[in-house]
């Protein structure tokens, strides 16, 4: 940002007080700060020490929201008592992960796109995990979902996880899979190669996807039947090859 576009001295206050964050932890709190100040932010107060997750979501208004949303929120992990009295009754839980959908979902503009790691725990769970997903998909079209391969993050967890692509402002009408496979020659026991496809265009990732059966199309209709189950497998849908139905 600086070597492109701070030409001036205002530019560069502007740049100063445009770089914001919220950590929980004390470690990875002072990382940051530290690594602010590395970078010439000279007084990162705006990087907080602070749970996300506290401020109650009704307090969210227009300027909070945002058009792009790429993340890794924690999961696994549970919230200390209290801190889902921030979110509607439907979906108070002390799961992390679902929070996070939740306020993601409230952060994003109309027309705003959001990319997500999610644990498969997300995909099949019932009760509030349901809720939120109806929600998901009645509010936002969740257009793609790309299946990890066990171990992507061993070894800090060996949770398999899953990539949601969606855009707020339009109900999902379809949704497409696609099981990503592991590298050439990796065991499962290994820390797999960047996904490269996943980082690569979508248009290529379905081109490559046209020729196997890692690919496959969900209709809402059939999400609906399944009572919100995202956790759908392959088991004798074929192969999508772009085609209607």
């Amino acid at each position: 940002m600086r070597k492109q576009y701070v030409k001036s001295a205002a530019q560069e206050a502007r740049l100063q007080e445009s770089i914001r964050g919220i950590e929980k932890k004390p470690m990875p709190h002072l990382l940051c700060t530290t690594n602010m100040i590395l970078h010439e932010i000279e007084v990162p107060s705006n990087i907080r020490h602070d749970n996300a997750l506290v401020r109650p979501l009704r307090d969210y208004g227009p300027k909070d929201r945002v058009d792009v949303i790429v993340t890794n929120p924690p999961f696994g992990g549970m919230e200390e008592d209290g801190v889902e009295n921030s979110f509607p009754q439907t979906f108070r839980t002390r799961e992390t992960a679902d929070l996070f959908l939740v306020l993601l979902m409230t952060l994003l503009k109309p027309g705003g796109r959001a990319a997500l790691v999610l644990p498969d725990g997300t995909l099949f769970g019932e009760g509030v995990k349901t809720r939120i997903k109806e929600k998901l998909l009645e509010e936002c079209n969740l257009h793609t979902i790309v299946r990890l391969p066990k171990g992507v993050f061993s070894p800090y967890t060996g949770i398999k996880t899953n990539l949601l692509f969606f855009e707020r402002g339009t109900p999902t009408k379809t949704v497409w899979y696609y099981d990503h496979p592991y590298p050439p020659a990796t065991r499962a026991t290994a820390r797999p190669s960047p996904c490269a496809s996943t980082s690569s265009r979508r248009e290529e990732v379905v081109g490559q996807a046209q020729r196997n059966d890692q690919a496959w199309k969900v209709s809402i209709e059939d999400i609906k039947a399944r009572s919100y189950n995202l956790d759908i497998k392959n088991r004798g849908r074929g192969r999508w090859t772009g085609r209607s139905g």
